[in-house]
């Protein structure tokens, strides 16, 4: 009997550990959060994916000590800014992450149609700027450089993550310590991206997040590829030809804007996958894709180890 209660609090300690390593951070104290009617929510989930989020935050998943490199990367989930597909597009990559000594955080983020929002199309970018400002204000605890933290999204997560690196106004509307942080990306990594809300926009997301019948202004607001300069982040971009989600045009409009603003860019067109790019089980040539990120990081110098 003591042998069994021994192995069940070593069985319960595990769990506990292992809770702790993926529980969500959340983003905002009690009353900080903005864009808020104050309503409680209660988080709506199905077949692992997160169509209503209660409480905006990042699962964290830490690297080895041993393997760190200091790099971070904030992953945003796709799912056309009506659902977060968190654990393939997320969990999974965050996981791949950690085995070449990148830090990862998975961001659960408010979805427009979220009732207790005031101003639906925000709220995804305002988690997402708290989030890296998050991050780096944790940096030296838990073993991050403040320099090296990126960003990657698919899809529609692909949105906010070019939104995230070509936005430079501060949409938080928070003054804190958190807040004093730096909210650009130093790094992006866009895999089958929606880039613009203009012409080639995928239709789902642009509707879902700007509405029905959004400004002229709106739309040009949030089409990424008008707002590049030459301060927006490196970006490593993957997209497949027969892509009939989201047009490959996407990615070359993104990137043409990269090139003449001069920053430095890496384009990966392959000529089959769709819109189900995944880290495995692609096309022959489209499973190249993660080898190819990993070198990118690794020849742009993210990570060598900070002495």
């Amino acid at each position: 009997m003591k042998l069994l209660l021994q192995l069940l609090f070593l069985l319960m300690l595990t769990t506990a550990q292992f809770a702790q390593s993926q529980a969500l951070i959340p983003l905002w104290g009690r009353g900080e959060m903005p864009n808020s009617k104050g309503m409680r929510l209660d988080r709506i989930e199905a077949r692992e994916r997160v169509t209503q989020v209660d409480v905006p935050g990042i699962y964290p998943f830490f690297t080895s000590h041993e393997e760190n490199t200091g790099a971070a990367v904030l992953i945003c989930p796709p799912g056309g800014y009506q659902k977060l597909t968190y654990q393939i597009a997320g969990f999974q990559l965050a996981k791949w992450f950690n085995t070449f000594g990148v830090n990862a955080f998975v961001l659960m983020y408010r979805m427009p149609a979220s009732p207790d929002l005031m101003q639906p199309h925000l709220a995804p970018l305002q988690d997402a700027q708290r989030a890296m400002q998050l991050i780096r204000s944790h940096a030296e605890a838990w073993g991050i450089h403040p320099q090296r933290v990126g960003v990657m999204g698919c899809s529609a997560g692909g949105h906010l993550a070019a939104s995230l690196s070509t936005w430079t106004e501060n949409v938080t509307s928070v003054s804190d310590t958190i807040a004093r942080q730096l909210f650009l990306p130093d790094f992006q990594i866009l895999v089958s991206p929606v880039i613009t809300m203009g012409e080639l926009a995928h239709a789902g997301s642009r509707k879902a997040l700007l509405g029905a019948s959004p400004t002229a202004e709106l739309v040009s607001r949030f089409s990424c590829e008008k707002h590049v300069t030459p301060s927006t982040p490196p970006a490593f971009v993957v997209h497949a030809q027969d892509d009939a989600t989201v047009p490959v045009s996407n990615s070359l409009i993104y990137y043409q804007a990269l090139v003449a603003n001069s920053v430095q860019a890496s384009l990966h067109l392959f000529p089959a996958g769709g819109h189900s790019i995944a880290l495995r089980n692609n096309p022959p040539t489209t499973n190249l894709w993660p080898q190819l990120c990993e070198a990118w990081m690794r020849e742009m110098g993210w990570l060598t180890p900070v002495k």
